[in-house]
């Protein structure tokens, strides 16, 4: 490829390729469910940008093009409410979820003021997702049923303590 993957945080003039990309990654999901009205197929872009100014947005360039994202905030509770990682499918398997994944939750904890744990969901077959927070140390706290084809898988993540230094 030539070219490295820049991760950095999103903004206002890359609503529109975090549409597209959200729509393009999103695809195989609706497919795995049978439902194309998934709401990150059915979101608006003024939608989209109107999170943008509520939510942190990172975005992973290659060169100009957005080929990852995700998106999250810090709750009341000191949450980090983590969602819609996207990576373009052309650029999965190769660790790029997890070093998305990674950057918001040093993000949120920079700038979320006290996170005290991460928390996402992923729908049931998504196995691929699933094994990627695994992996990033998620640990699977609730099923909710949604409908009879579909189940959200709750995890967490406790938030790494502050490291103290010792004299």
């Amino acid at each position: 490829m030539g070219m490295s993957v820049i991760i950095s945080a999103a903004d206002a003039e890359d609503a529109e390729q975090i549409l597209k990309l959200q729509y393009l990654g999103y695809q195989a999901e609706a497919e795995l469910y049978g439902d194309w009205a998934i709401e990150p197929l059915t979101q608006t872009l003024e939608s989209l940008r109107a999170e943008l100014s509520e939510q942190h947005f990172l975005v992973a360039r290659l060169g100009d093009e957005v080929v990852g994202t995700v998106r999250g905030r810090v709750d009341a509770d000191g949450i980090g409410r983590i969602g819609r990682l996207v990576v373009h499918p052309r650029m999965q398997r190769h660790g790029l979820g997890g070093r998305l994944l990674e950057a918001l939750e040093r993000r949120l904890a920079e700038d979320g003021g006290r996170v005290t744990a991460y928390r996402l969901f992923t729908g049931h077959r998504s196995l691929g997702n699933l094994r990627l927070y695994a992996r990033q140390g998620y640990l699977q706290t609730g099923v909710e049923h949604v409908s009879s084809s579909l189940s959200f898988v709750h995890l967490e993540k406790p938030a790494a303590t502050p490291f103290a230094a010792t004299a």
